[in-house]
């Protein structure tokens, strides 16, 4: 210890106070460096949180100790990667977040027994906005949405009530479909007792009319022509694009899709009648008969004018007899009487026309080769494309492929999965983004040591040459009985070879003081130099 105290004070406050400051660096970049690789990856929990949402959700996570951090003003909150899950179902068990907004909870809060009939209206009317806010944000692609109504009252001595309207705005990420817009529309139609879903009316954050309140029943219904056609052109290209994709690879296609629609609306009646159909309705029958007498004589009397008369002796009569049978019967024909009624937008003809590229390898030399795709493949592909669009020979519908190489060469040559041992080594982008991190944390590690700590640590500990002649010094005394072994020490610690230029005036004032103290050993020590051999 005494040896550690004598080294230390020979070292100088400058020199402990450099060396205390590069101990406390060191430690505080090591410490960073371990908290930042020991820290879990932070993901991000929930976005567009409103303040109070976000307020909650802070005390929560307080309260249960888990680590989190705020980005944008607190509108995100990230949390460590691997509790995303538990927290989420934690916070949704407690209602949080609330989305924002006054919901049907504004009725929770409110003394109904102080409150007049116009704050309940307007409550009601605010909780109801707040409802349909929050059931549109569930929407995909939907950010923030907020909605007014218009629920007006029928005026006394009104025959007339006058319609509910609504207005939505929507914050959207990218842009929504036509299909998206109507059920939006239908939504709050729905939700309004008496409301059309042509009276509502949607904009997006950047002032685009996405649905005209204005618009016909047609319009509110279906769409325009054009929307339903370009709708319908682009589910079905997407349909083509994804099988024909997932054949030659993504990217390495195109589909252009053009289907003919026809708008007119007609309405066809037809009557069929079948002879085979016959039903008997009704059936009649009529018989007639008469006969008539003539006497021999040719004389009228009474007795022969009488019914059942007969002749007397042998004046026997002849009788004319006539009998006739009438028979009327009455059928009822099968008849179909059939009302057809085309709606507006059938499709009359559907054209597709499908590129495809080629395939790609590399050969021996590294170069990029191109091949051009088997005649069998692109039969194929045709039979898959005539599936999916519901080809119909008789609608004149074509399809058209053709394989051709594309000016731009795929960055990327598609080479087989590994499988096996190898296939563990996959590793996603966030895995290689870490390792990354941890690299470079590495490097910059060594980059300090060896270009900060290590220079600052040669120069702390450099011997000082005036300090390592006073030390020795004082103990030649000692060791007088044996002036070898000091003249040798002696010699070696102020041999001007291991100085090589370091010392200055200073040391060398400090050695004269030291020999004229010490006059004796200084004559043995000049002696001992005299008798060594040039």
């Amino acid at each position: 210890m005494q040896g550690l105290f004598s080294f230390l004070k020979g070292l100088g406050a400058a020199r402990m106070a450099a060396m205390a400051a590069v101990t406390l660096a060191l430690i505080g970049f090591f410490g960073f460096v371990i908290m930042r690789v020991t820290t879990p990856p932070m993901a991000t929990l929930f976005t567009d949180l409103s303040y109070e949402d976000s307020s909650a959700i802070i005390k929560d996570l307080e309260r249960q100790g888990i680590p989190y951090e705020m980005k944008n003003e607190g509108a995100v909150i990230q949390v460590p990667k691997d509790k995303i899950t538990r927290l989420r179902m934690k916070l949704a068990e407690g209602g949080l977040p609330k989305g924002g907004g006054i919901g049907y909870e504004i009725f929770d809060k409110s003394d109904a027994l102080g409150s007049t009939s116009f704050v309940q209206n307007i409550n009601h009317l605010r909780a109801l906005e707040g409802e349909l806010a929050r059931t549109i944000k569930a929407i995909d692609r939907i950010q923030a949405a907020r909605v007014h109504l218009v629920l007006p009252e029928r005026p006394l001595f009104s025959r007339e009530t006058p319609e509910p309207s609504a207005s939505i705005v929507l914050r959207v990420r990218g842009a929504l479909e036509p299909q998206q817009v109507r059920a939006i529309r239908h939504i709050v139609a729905s939700a309004v007792n008496g409301m059309k879903a042509q009276r509502v009316s949607i904009v997006d954050e950047s002032g685009q009319l996405l649905a005209n309140g204005a618009a016909g029943d047609g319009a509110a219904d279906g769409g325009s022509g054009d929307e339903r056609r370009a709708s319908f052109e682009k589910r079905m290209r997407d349909q083509v694009e994804t099988i024909v994709s997932s054949v030659v690879g993504s990217g390495r296609a195109r589909v252009q899709l053009t289907a003919d629609f026809d708008y007119n609306k007609v309405t066809q009646t037809s009557d069929k009648f079948d002879p085979e159909g016959r039903v008997l309705r009704s059936s009649q029958s009529r018989e007639e008969s008469a006969a008539t007498a003539n006497a021999n004589d040719g004389q009228v009397t009474v007795n022969n004018e009488l019914p059942g008369a007969q002749g007397q002796g042998g004046g026997a009569t002849a009788k004319d007899q006539s009998k006739k049978s009438e028979e009327i019967n009455n059928y009822e024909i099968s008849r179909v009487t059939k009302t057809e009624v085309t709606e507006a937008g059938r499709v009359n003809r559907i054209s597709v026309a499908v590129l495809v590229d080629g395939s790609y390898s590399k050969n021996d030399k590294g170069e990029v080769v191109y091949a051009a795709r088997a005649k069998e493949d692109l039969d194929r592909i045709a039979t898959l494309v005539r599936s999916a669009i519901g080809f119909d020979q008789k609608r004149g519908d074509q399809v058209e492929i053709v394989n051709l190489r594309f000016a731009d060469v795929p960055s990327v040559i598609p080479t087989d999965a590994p499988k096996g041992f190898l296939g563990m080594f996959q590793f996603t982008k966030d895995d290689i983004m870490y390792f990354v991190e941890l690299g470079v944390m590495l490097i910059l590690g060594i980059i300090v040591v060896f270009m900060v700590v290590r220079p600052l640590l040669k120069r702390v500990l450099a011997a000082d040459p005036a300090a390592a002649i006073a030390a020795p010094l004082p103990a030649l005394p000692e060791v007088a009985p044996q002036p070898v072994q000091p003249q040798i020490a002696a010699t070696s610690m102020i041999d001007v070879a291991q100085v090589q230029g370091q010392v200055h005036a200073q040391s060398v004032h400090r050695v004269g003081e030291l020999a004229d103290r010490n006059p004796n050993e200084t004559a043995t020590i000049i002696r001992q130099w005299l008798s060594e051999p040039a």
